[in-house]
């Protein structure tokens, strides 16, 4: 690829279609965990069809048998419904360009590789792959560009039969035009492909299986759609696709080639791109982890487009009415769990508490409660959601934060046991204990006090006063606000928990 000189051209967004809404389509492999850039690609493609009236195709490119499989199809649907996208056309709506899955289209893509063939625009290639490594090889060691050099582009019929005497099956390479390719990409302005660097390009396997570089701009034609947007990786097969596009507007079976734009990479640790191996690439980490769809869509819409410079938090309607492919920044953008988690946290304060207390419900019950059914109060949980609610980054850390209401014993490891109940923490306990115990055990405020009076008579400030009660009595030196938790809790139950940890300091 080489871009044209100078700098790239203002972006702008192409004209929709002489005034008709735009088409974008969605068309993911399911293959495997959905990736977070694949839903970044998927809420740019729906946030533009949104903000212009226009339609959301998905559509499923399932052509490779070896990889894809109806439990990742199954996967997949069930994702996008998490999320909250819906799409106009394509599974389980339909639409006038059915079928929408590619396993289903295989006599289209073989009609339109026969016409390419007849009319001139594709070629037979029995070249092997031993001959072709041969060759690459020998073209890179000679500083050429090493992709394919044509051999089979004009056989005669004499070498087609010596081929075929030979046993070769041969596959279908699409003839690219000799001459230069440029566009105007939505996202990075005007970009130039010479016709070295563009060699031909199969677009048929040996054994009649359509490739990707077939069927995707066959579907796009055939299903009318007006603006690519995709990722990084696929700008190289863009020139490619032009070049076939012009090929299926003269076989009528294109009306005209859509405007693209490529959407920057989604970056990992170490300047990589993300990779379905990172762990933090599958959308299903943060589905199971408690992230909402609205915190999820918030982040990864900052991966690439801001709604304003000082304006982080935002909904999804609030993002479509702004949403312009032209403001998308072309550069890589960092995938960053700290702050996806921060915007998360946002978004759950944002909930109303009835709302909230819904949410969390997976996480209250098996597999994830270490406690008994019969021991889940929901009154207590009612009590505590609201306090909750301000210190969760995501919904899985509600179980943690609440069980020392559900147990029968607040779970305590030996590092937070050490870390609080330091030199005298006995003597401090046994006075917090007499001070709670005459305490008005329906004021928070008074917990507070009495902890607070406990902590002055041992020469201790309220912070490492209450460090030592929180332990002994939720098990833990962080969490929830302290007094309003003792207050949820009871009376009984707190003071037996102090008492418990007496004894255990005593032994």
């Amino acid at each position: 690829m080489a871009s044209a000189p100078g700098s790239p051209s203002p972006k702008s967004s192409a004209p929709l279609g002489q005034g008709v809404p735009p088409r974008v389509r969605f068309c993911p492999s399911p293959t495997g965990n959905p990736h977070v850039g694949l839903v970044r690609t998927a809420l740019f493609n729906w946030a533009f069809a949104k903000h212009h009236q226009g339609t959301l195709v998905f559509r499923i490119e399932d052509t490779d048998a070896a990889r894809d499989s109806e439990e990742s199809y199954e996967q997949l649907l069930d994702s996008l419904r998490w999320l909250g996208f819906d799409w106009d056309e394509g599974p389980e709506i339909g639409g006038p360009h059915a079928p929408y899955r590619q396993s289903q289209r295989m006599d289209l893509y073989a009609d339109v590789a026969r016409r390419l063939l007849e009319a001139g625009h594709a070629y037979h290639c029995y070249c092997s792959q031993e001959e072709l490594d041969t060759r690459r090889d020998a073209a890179r060691a000679a500083g050429r560009p090493s992709g394919y050099d044509g051999h089979c582009r004009d056989l005669t019929d004499e070498q087609v039969a010596q081929y075929e005497a030979q046993g070769r099956t041969p596959i279908v390479r699409f003839r690219m035009p000799d001459e230069t390719i440029t566009f105007t990409d939505l996202v990075r302005g005007e970009l130039t492909f010479t016709p070295e660097n563009v060699p031909d390009f199969g677009i048929v396997r040996a054994n009649g299986a359509p490739l990707y570089t077939l069927v995707n701009p066959v579907d796009d034609a055939l299903m009318e759609i007006t603006h690519v947007l995709r990722g990084e990786d696929l700008l190289s097969s863009t020139p490619r696709q032009i070049a076939l596009y012009k090929a299926l507007i003269e076989l009528g079976v294109a009306k005209g080639t859509p405007a693209f734009g490529h959407l920057p990479y989604v970056m990992g640790e170490g300047n990589k791109k993300l990779s379905k191996r990172d762990p933090e690439s599958s959308l299903n980490l943060y589905r199971e982890r408690g992230f909402l769809p609205e915190g999820l869509l918030n982040y990864l819409s900052l991966l690439g487009w801001s709604l304003s410079a000082d304006q982080d938090i935002f909904t999804m309607d609030e993002m479509t009415a702004a949403f312009e492919i032209a403001d998308v920044n072309p550069n890589p953008a960092r995938f960053d769990l700290k702050k996806a988690e921060a915007i998360n946290a946002d978004h759950i304060r944002l909930l109303d508490v009835k709302d909230f207390t819904e949410r969390c419900a997976p996480w209250l019950k098996a597999p994830f409660a270490p406690w008994a059914p019969k021991d889940f109060d929901e009154a207590k949980w009612a009590a505590i959601a609201p306090h909750a609610q301000t210190r969760l980054k995501v919904l899985s850390e509600i179980t943690d934060n609440v069980d020392f209401l559900f147990l029968p014993e607040p779970v305590s490891d030996e590092a937070s046991w050490a870390k609080a109940m330091k030199e005298g923490s006995d003597a401090l306990l046994a006075t917090a204990r007499e001070k709670l115990e005459s305490a008005d055990w329906t004021s928070a405020e008074s917990l507070k006090e009495a902890v607070l009076a406990a902590g002055e008579a041992h020469g201790l400030k309220l912070g490492k006063a209450q460090a030592p009660v929180r332990v002994a009595v939720t098990g833990r030196t962080v969490g929830l606000p302290l007094f309003e938790s003792l207050e949820i809790l009871g009376k009984e139950k707190t003071l037996a928990r102090v008492d418990a940890a007496l004894a255990r300091l005593a032994a």
